[in-house]
């Protein structure tokens, strides 16, 4: 073995070594911090986003950003087990995005609670059974995940946290013939989002909703004339072969997720606010109802209208802007809207995601 090997190597060890004992002094002073914390909140979203942003800004590479995220995201959540390991519930079975999405936020450390519905999900978290919980929003292909809008308009639960996912769906089979499938489950949204693919690769094949993408490949696991869509972690969970890949119709398919809990967060320095408001029944009532967003200077960033099921033709709008509820400028916006608004929830200020 050439010398120069032997001192690379004999670097890295020593390296491996001075990791391990950095790594285990910030678990100790992150345990003391939590000692001294007077409420006993383990989980803060905005100094998480906060110490992430850091690290992504001051990366001198080889690594890119989001392997750095990655480390460091495992880091904390080894860290903030040590206070308290609590749970998070998300949509099952075993398998699904929303799953990938709790681990991809929250670490691996945290344990998932998988739940039927995103009813349930909600319920969890509003029992206090669970202290978070990760729901779908919205995706870039198909749009806004109606169920949670809906929930987010009755419920209490706040929105504490986002995570954007990229999402890669696949052709999953127990055969290894994509011309001898006969049906093909998958959620509602995969199915739409594999339009094209599935009518230019299985046009004859029955398609066929179901709660979950995970739930799709537990359903075609005993039958090798079924195929489900769903994800690579699906696949190896429910012994399926991956008959195709990355069949999305478009490929920056990223479905945006928000961690749900009771709890209020400040001000991160990088952050969305989200409400939900109804207009009175006027003309140019919309119009005006987002006149203080440009008088106070604020972006918004998206805006969904969604039957309020109070009355007939009847509508709320959900709506996310750029900074925090408590920063002078989206104050007074917030202020003027309620006024102008017939009805005005807020559903959260919280952490922009990092990338």
């Amino acid at each position: 073995m050439p010398d120069n090997l032997k001192q690379l190597r004999a670097r890295i060890d020593a390296l491996d070594l001075e990791i391990l004992k950095l790594i285990s002094e910030r678990a100790s002073t992150a345990h003391a911090i939590g000692k001294l914390k007077d409420d006993g909140t383990v989980y803060r979203p905005e100094r998480e986003a906060q110490v992430l942003r850091r690290l992504t800004e001051n990366n001198p590479g080889p690594l890119p950003d989001k392997v750095v995220t990655h480390l460091f995201t495992e880091v904390i959540s080894a860290c903030r087990a040590l206070e308290d390991a609590f749970s998070v519930a998300s949509l099952g079975p075993k398998g699904t995005f929303s799953e990938e999405a709790v681990v991809k936020h929250f670490g691996g450390q945290a344990p998932v609670v998988l739940c039927n519905s995103i009813d349930e999900v909600f319920r969890s978290v509003e029992s206090g059974n669970v202290g978070y919980g990760m729901v779908p929003l919205e995706n870039s292909t198909e749009g806004a995940v109606g169920r949670t809008l809906d929930l987010l308009l009755s419920s209490p639960l706040k929105i504490c946290g986002e995570v954007l996912l990229p999402v890669h769906q696949n052709l999953l089979s127990k055969g290894n013939d994509i011309a001898a499938v006969k049906r093909i489950f998958s959620h509602a949204q995969s199915l739409a989002q594999c339009n094209r693919w599935l009518a230019q690769n299985c046009p004859r094949a029955e398609r066929v909703p179901a709660a979950s993408n995970a739930e799709a490949a537990k359903m075609a696991q005993d039958d090798a004339g079924s195929a489900a869509i769903a994800g690579r972690a699906a696949a190896a969970h429910y012994g399926l072969s991956v008959l195709a890949d990355n069949i999305e119709d478009e490929p920056n398919n990223t479905t945006r997720f928000v961690v749900i809990s009771r709890q209020e967060v400040p001000p991160s320095g990088k952050d969305k606010t989200s409400l939900v408001m109804s207009t009175r029944n006027v003309p140019g009532a919309i119009h005006e109802l987002l006149t203080p967003l440009a008088n106070n200077r604020v972006s918004m960033t998206r805006l969904e209208s969604r039957p309020s099921r109070t009355g007939l033709w009847e509508y709320v709008f959900f709506l996310d802007m750029e900074g925090h509820r408590n920063e002078a400028h989206v104050a007074r916006a917030l202020e003027e809207m309620s006024e102008l608004a017939a009805f005005l929830k807020i559903l959260g200020s919280y952490p922009a995601a990092v990338q």
